[in-house]
């Protein structure tokens, strides 16, 4: 699956994939889905289990403006 399928299938989640294709700036372009959450806490807790060797770990949401807080 491409980072962008996985960015609008998820959105404002946090994701854990395996990466099995990067670009030539190492930035990962094909990747499978290990987990996904709006708790980063949970994809953490899969990323312990994981065997993937090759790992990236994400959120897809916007991330706050400097000076802007986020409580949930």
């Amino acid at each position: 699956m491409k980072i962008g399928e996985i960015k609008k299938r998820y959105k404002d989640e946090w994701v854990l994939v395996e990466v099995t294709e990067e670009d030539k700036l190492r930035e990962p372009v094909e990747v499978e889905l290990i987990a996904h959450s709006k708790s980063r806490d949970d994809t953490y807790e899969a990323m312990k289990k994981t065997k993937a060797k090759d790992i990236a770990h994400f959120y897809t949401g916007e991330i706050p403006k400097k000076g802007y807080a986020v409580a949930f």
